[in-house]
């Protein structure tokens, strides 16, 4: 039987590896506020003195971080026999092809892109609990050697272990590409708001009015105006000034 969301919270901690203190109190906010104990170091080095101590739930660890990475961080864990089986969900950009096969090499379990939102966070979450009680039988370890970008790696990984964390890598492009939909929606709504001038416009050579589509003629400033995101103030040019007060300018 699954566990239910609130049952799940009163046994699980999480323990954060964050190097920037704004990345590690968002994540403690978020999962405070779903009753989720949670454990904060602020480098690989922390994180191995924390499970030196306690045995997490879940290790939640940014990649790039000074010293020990988050790759090498998993890479421990998913090699000590006492922490082997807690699942680990590396925080990362996913700019390059080879951050799955570093993944699958150190073991993790799932990709979290940033920047990520609430849902998905806690959707990653929810998705672990949920496939734990559904593999309560023994996985065979699975070797395989593959080669990739130019080199040759050898994944200890197992089946499930390689699905989870490739799911989860196409989840996330499946959210970037969502997100990049709708931006681009809201950016094409927004240019066919912009007004624009464009094609022959008759003017008349005396007056400058513009004779418009339906035969009417307009002063130029208004027509512009109306078919345009532009506005107007008025002055005179010198020629202008010169024209209608030159008594004035002269003082004859």
């Amino acid at each position: 039987m699954v566990p239910s969301v609130k049952e799940t919270q009163k046994i699980v901690t999480i323990l954060i590896v964050e190097d920037s203190p704004t990345q590690a109190a968002k994540l403690k906010m978020i999962l405070e506020k779903e009753n989720y104990s949670v454990l904060i170091a602020r480098n690989g080095e922390e994180a191995l003195d924390v499970l030196e101590k306690t045995i997490p739930t879940i290790v939640i660890s940014d990649i790039v971080m000074p010293g020990i990475d988050g790759y090498m961080l998993c890479r421990h864990i998913k090699t000590n026999r006492a922490s082997r089986h807690i699942p680990v969900i590396l925080l990362t950009q996913l700019s390059d092809p080879k951050d799955i096969i570093h993944g699958l090499e150190c073991g993790a379990d799932h990709f979290l892109t940033k920047p990520y939102s609430e849902e998905e966070l806690l959707s990653h979450i929810q998705y672990i609990f949920i496939n734990r009680e559904l593999r309560k039988n023994p996985v065979a370890d699975l070797g395989i050697e593959i080669f990739f970008a130019g080199q040759k790696h050898f994944l200890t990984s197992d089946r499930i272990q390689i699905l989870d964390l490739l799911f989860s890598t196409y989840e996330a492009v499946l959210q970037k590409n969502l997100a990049l939909e709708q931006k681009n929606e809201a950016l094409q709504k927004s240019l066919e708001t912009i007004k624009t001038l464009s094609g022959l416009i008759p003017i008349c050579s005396h007056c400058k009015k513009i004779r418009k589509d339906d035969g009417y003629w307009q002063r130029l400033e208004e027509y512009i105006h109306e078919n345009s995101d532009a506005e107007f103030t008025h002055g005179l040019c010198p020629d202008c000034e010169v024209n209608i007060y030159s008594t004035y300018l002269t003082g004859e």
